[in-house]
This record gives structure tokens, C-alpha cells and sequence, in this order.
């Protein structure tokens, strides 16, 4: 695996549409105030720097989709979890991406 599909999650490919339907916790890692210039519907926002502080609120999520304003926060985020036990994390990359499936 090269170190692009590292950071972006070029390897296996997630059905975000799908993921999104079943209830997926949509987690936006950007900054309060990028967040609040547009977001996902439904997202929570859980800055990247206050990630490790907010664990708790991940527990028992069937599905975890995180993302930003260009996928590299997300990637750092999906690291983090992962590296805290959670399995069921995806980078999602943009917000405006993840948001073309929201309805």
C-alpha cells in the first residue's frame, strides 16, 4: 500500500451512500469555525486537536465516517481511532463529498 492510500483510504473502498443510510456517526474534524461557514447535516464537529479528549463519544458507533475540508485531517483522525481501538472508521475526505450522500 503507498502511502497516498495510507493517508486516504485508497484501499478498500467503502459504500459511503450505504454507510450513511445505516446510521453512520458523521464526524467532522475541522475547525468550530470552518464548521460552522457549512456542514454536513447531521455531523457533529470534533476538531482534530480535541480528538483524543472526546473518545467517549465514539463508543458503541456501529460506523464512524470522518472528514474535513480536504481529507488530511480525517486521515490524521482515522489514525487516531484506530490506534484507540475503533475498527469501524472511514475517512470520508471532504465534507462536501460526504455531504452528496446525506439527505
Amino acid at each position: 500500500m503507498n502511502i497516498l492510500q495510507q493517508l486516504f483510504g485508497g484501499g478498500t473502498k467503502t459504500d459511503l451512500k450505504a454507510t450513511i443510510a445505516e446510521g453512520a456517526f458523521l464526524v467532522d474534524v475541522r475547525s468550530p469555525g470552518e464548521f460552522n461557514s457549512g456542514h454536513v447535516k447531521g455531523s457533529v464537529n470534533i476538531p482534530l486537536d480535541s480528538l483524543t479528549q472526546q473518545m467517549a463519544k465514539f463508543k458503541n458507533k456501529k460506523n464512524i465516517i470522518v472528514f474535513c475540508r480536504s481529507g488530511n485531517r480525517s486521515g490524521q483522525a482515522k489514525t487516531i481511532l484506530e490506534q484507540n481501538g475503533f475498527t469501524n472508521v472511514v475517512n470520508g475526505g471532504t465534507w462536501e463529498h460526504v455531504n452528496q450522500f446525506v439527505q
